[in-house]
């Protein structure tokens, strides 16, 4: 007798769990799907079908994969940001929950500026990635003009291939090592004028706690989108230093930063001369991101 959704479900479920995967039932499902090319919630609907030895092979493939501790989102190959959804790999980070709402807040900001002024907007997202920032950000603000750099070719290759996905191809994407990646014309002269808003989710992991995470961040993130430096805090103390240069006036900065850092951070960028807008948590009320205007 064959083996219906709902055991092969169970079963993946429970080997799942005895490899410490949280989420056991719920990754079970959703790698069931995947192996079936159907929506999670069909499977509902089909729980007493019989896989055939073909398809029982191919979830239990994945959920072997799985149970190595691989991420979910390089199995089935994206990633659901802000409504859009994302491809992504080893070559960049998986976005997480919570920038999320630092994308509503860069939206929201610009969409703000707009009432305001006449001018045509520009937003710069600094280390890109996948490109969720900038992307989130384009499809919400379809009149501001994207800037999205990354020091990493095959971070851009992930995030361009997004941007086609979604018919973004006007976000321009540039290679190299932060601010050195721009063109000198965009500097605008001694401030600066090429920016309304600057977003970024640097690196702010302590490189001797990165041995310590999860192994499907350890693992599997790339080490130069975890490593901000013996504290974290190395692309902070840069971006307070180097930010304001690239912002108009007014223009404003939003970053998003580790556990327990607050207070390092305020003192960074008010050390700087910036002016702190606000220090927003995430929607478990831990502190996630500083909002800054231009010193």
């Amino acid at each position: 007798m064959g083996v219906t959704i709902l055991e092969t479900i169970q079963r993946g479920a429970q080997f799942l769990q005895n490899k410490g995967v949280e989420s056991h039932r719920l990754q079970s499902e959703l790698l069931v799907a995947h192996a079936l090319g159907m929506p999670r919630l069909r499977l509902y609907l089909d729980f007493e079908r019989q896989l055939t030895e073909e398809e029982l092979d191919r979830v239990r493939a994945l959920v072997t994969r799985r149970a190595r501790r691989e991420p979910l989102q390089h199995i089935v190959g994206s990633v659901s940001f802000c409504g859009l959804e994302l491809v992504v790999s080893p070559a960049v980070l998986i976005p997480r929950p919570e920038t999320e709402l630092l994308a509503e807040h860069a939206w929201q900001y610009l969409d703000q500026r707009a009432k305001e002024t006449a001018a045509s907007l520009t937003a710069l997202d600094f280390g890109t990635g996948s490109g969720c920032l900038a992307l989130a950000i384009a499809s919400h603000c379809p009149t501001v003009h994207l800037t999205a750099l990354d020091v990493s070719a095959a971070a851009l290759d992930v995030a361009r291939a997004n941007a086609v996905r979604h018919g973004k191809e006007a976000v321009r994407f540039l290679l190299g090592n932060g601010f050195a990646a721009l063109p000198k014309e965009d500097a605008g002269g001694v401030y600066g004028s090429n920016f309304d808003l600057i977003v970024a989710n640097p690196p702010y992991i302590p490189g001797a706690e990165i041995e310590r995470l999860e192994p499907e961040v350890r693992d599997f993130d790339p080490r130069g989108a975890l490593d901000g430096g013996v504290d974290g805090l190395d692309f902070m103390r840069r971006l307070a230093s180097e930010a304001g240069a690239w912002l108009r006036k007014p223009g404003r900065l939003m970053v998003e930063f580790g556990d327990g850092q607050e207070a390092a951070v305020r003192g960074i960028f008010q050390l700087a001369g910036w002016r702190l807008e606000a220090v927003v948590r995430d929607l478990n009320g831990t502190p996630r991101f500083v909002v800054c205007d231009r010193p």
